[in-house]
């Protein structure tokens, strides 16, 4: 199998951003991926003492379909977070300061109107990622699987929908599945398998558009039975990943 993408999501529920190659970590998400949240006012986390909670806490296409109406670049020697909206004036904030992430925090509640709860706080905790699941993980999506989706469908699904980290290309579709509980080499880093990722909501939301179009997790119940696209996998020997490089089962040769 063949990494055809890369990407990093630095504000949860906000655009993702392309890699040519990335430095995996042992232990860690791709760099800044899932480092900053929208906080609802609601929300019980607290930046000193960060644990995970479930997405609906936090602003999240899953709940606020409109966020994906946003257009946001994060640049990291800087700090900058820029976020467009499809009208009016764009946002350059700072995300180094206090003031900068309230002026983020207030630009994003905003944006969302009724959907914010009480008064948001834009939100990072060093160390900590605002990931689906609890574990510092890698996500992977075969592309056979999604064109398997694809076809039962009956549209075309764009790939940034189900915001994983990294595309590969090749194998059969749901192959990524009979990885589970096995290590992968993956370009220069080891890696081991150990989750389906089941879909949510948040897969319907069209990321171009913003509307909810299509029904991902509902056709994959009726079609496969299940309502899984992708894996989860954590990384044990960190090392470089790029475009082009290779996924290779480390157990057997499950993928041919």
């Amino acid at each position: 199998m063949r990494v055809e993408h890369v990407y990093r999501y630095p504000v949860k529920g906000l655009t993702a951003e392309a890699l040519e190659e990335v430095t995996l970590t042992p232990g860690e998400c791709l760099p800044h991926d899932r480092r900053f949240a929208l906080a609802q006012g609601d929300a019980p986390f607290d930046p000193a003492a960060p644990a995970w909670l479930q997405k609906r806490h936090f602003g999240c296409l899953m709940a606020n379909a409109k966020l994906a109406l946003l257009h946001s670049a994060y640049d990291p020697r800087s700090g900058q977070l820029l976020i467009r909206p499809p009208e009016g004036p764009p946002l350059l904030g700072d995300t180094r300061s206090e003031a900068g992430q309230r002026e983020i925090a207030a630009f994003l509640a905003g944006f969302l109107g009724e959907e914010a709860r009480g008064t948001p706080r834009f939100v990072e905790a060093p160390g900590h990622n605002f990931t689906d699941v609890a574990a510092k993980c890698i996500s992977i999506i075969g592309l056979s699987s999604l064109h398997a989706l694809e076809q039962a469908s009956g549209m075309r699904l764009d790939p940034l929908r189900f915001r994983a980290n990294v595309y590969v290309s090749g194998g059969h579709p749901w192959a990524e599945f009979d990885l589970i509980g096995q290590e992968i080499q993956l370009g220069g880093a080891r890696l081991r398998v150990f989750k389906r990722i089941v879909r949510c909501p948040a897969t319907e939301v069209n990321p171009e558009t913003a509307e909810r179009d299509a029904k991902p997790p509902k056709v994959l119940r009726e079609a496969f039975g299940h309502a899984d696209l992708g894996v989860y996998a954590e990384v044990i020997e960190g090392g470089r990943l790029a475009v082009g490089d290779a996924l290779e089962p480390l157990q057997g040769d499950m993928l041919h």
